[in-house]
């Protein structure tokens, strides 16, 4: 019978080195999977080659130098010219700097996430699991990280403590998530809720990015046909306007001045006052204060608030049930859903929800004071925390408000359709009425 050596950890996580014996390397891991063990790597040991090889004796044997062996004649050293040095030595910093700023898309982190829980599920080693998906994975910065957390757990640490070294990559959902899994022994099933989860995410997210792009495209169109006509087409009419020897409309001349200014250096003061005021909300909503003051504004919107109420509310109790149901603590969770709310308002809710769980109250009861919650999640959760079946309460919380989403979303595209549509009109026909109007004037005048 075959012995493989193998290095896996128990529920503890901790590291373990032995070996065992089986016939097929798929033996044993089920043996060492019923012992309470996750495999990390597992190799078969040969009885032909079992000896070991000592090093010194090889190198005797077989030496290698690693001099260069001169050239008699100087003549045929060639060198390499200095730019070409230049571009060697600068190509590996370039490659350096793409790669540590090469984003990494919600696609590339649900793609990772899935094939990992099916090649552990099937059995894989961890190791080779790893050494897969690394030559696997297109994006290099995500090919870089999963190197780096081969050689860690290479090095003895754990699959949660080497993620958590690359926080840019792996939040601290997908590291509670995954420590978590260790812990219960379940890292298959924590995984493919992982890659449900952020399948679920990346849907929502899309969903409302698509509401949203639709009137930025219109309305970008719309300000660029505006802003053409008044600067390009309007001063070609300006000379036939003078020539007409009457005075012209106020309505017309308003134009003209409009286009005057929109063609004078005026107009770059007026794009670095636009630039520094973004600039300026951009550094504000960084702070603490800053972020709450604007996401609690935009709460407030007409249709689009209710729409960013509903994605927040979908967003927590996907992201809570999905914690709550792999085996993370109550309070954990809040703290990560805390973190990853993605919406000031509902951090500090979440915040008044854990500190009343850790003094001994219950979770529905904070959020029913909170005007940020319906009361319907509420009560459900309420519900959930009576029966024991929280996490089945979050779920079926999250489903129903992801289908809500996506019919608010359906009905603000299909409002903001004729509006685009009527506003688009309206600014071509203001120019066009401005442009004609002189000469309807002039003709009322001659008769």
């Amino acid at each position: 019978m075959p012995t493989f050596t193998y290095k896996a950890r128990n529920n503890k996580g901790e590291l373990k080195e032995s070996s065992i014996l089986a016939d097929t390397p798929d033996q044993a891991k089920a043996s060492l999977k019923q012992e309470g063990l996750w495999v990390l790597d597992l190799k078969q040991i040969d009885a032909a080659e079992s000896k070991e090889v000592d090093v010194g004796d090889f190198g005797s044997a077989m030496p290698f130098t690693t001099q260069r062996a001169e050239s008699s004649d100087p003549r045929t050293e060639i060198e390499e010219p200095a730019s070409a040095t230049a571009i060697k030595k600068a190509k590996p910093f370039l490659e350096d700097f793409l790669t540590k700023y090469q984003p990494i898309s919600l696609k590339d982190m649900v793609i990772f996430s899935r094939q990992f829980a099916s090649m552990v599920e099937a059995g894989v080693a961890m190791l080779r699991a790893l050494n897969v998906m690394t030559e696997q994975t297109q994006n290099p910065r995500l090919k870089k990280a999963l190197s780096q957390v081969r050689y860690d757990i290479e090095q003895g640490s754990t699959l949660s403590d080497a993620l958590d070294k690359h926080p840019k990559i792996f939040d601290r959902l997908y590291i509670s998530m995954v420590k978590a899994g260790e812990a219960g022994g379940v890292l298959d099933q924590v995984l493919n809720r992982l890659a449900m989860f952020m399948e679920e995410r990346s849907r929502l997210t899309q969903q409302v990015k698509a509401a949203m792009t639709y009137p930025v495209v219109v309305m970008f169109i719309a300000v660029g046909v505006f802003y053409a006509m008044l600067t390009l087409v309007l001063p070609t009419f300006s000379g036939l306007f003078n020539s007409l020897g009457s005075e012209l409309p106020a309505y017309t001349r308003l134009l003209i001045r409009i286009s005057e200014f929109l063609r004078s250096w005026y107009m770059l003061a007026v794009i670095g006052i636009i630039v520094g005021t973004v600039w300026a909300l951009k550094n504000w909503y960084q702070t603490k204060e800053g972020k709450f003051t604007l996401d609690f504004t935009m709460l407030k919107l007409p249709v689009l608030g209710d729409i960013l109420r509903k994605v927040a509310v979908a967003r927590f109790t996907r992201t809570f049930g999905t914690l709550t149901k792999s085996g993370v603590p109550i309070i954990t969770a809040l703290e990560v859903v805390k973190d990853s709310a993605g919406n000031a308002v509902l951090a500090r809710a979440v915040e008044a929800v854990q500190a009343k769980v850790q003094e001994g109250g219950t979770i529905s009861g904070p959020m029913s004071e909170s005007k940020l919650f319906p009361q319907m999640v509420t009560q459900m959760i309420a519900i959930g925390e009576e029966t024991g079946q929280l996490e089945n309460m979050l779920e079926k919380v999250a489903d129903f408000y992801d289908i809500e989403v996506a019919t608010a979303v359906e009905g603000l595209t299909s409002l903001m359709e004729p509006f685009m549509i009527v506003t688009l009109g309206g600014l071509v026909g203001a120019i066009v009425i401005g442009m004609y109007l002189p000469i309807f004037t002039v003709i009322s005048q001659i008769k």
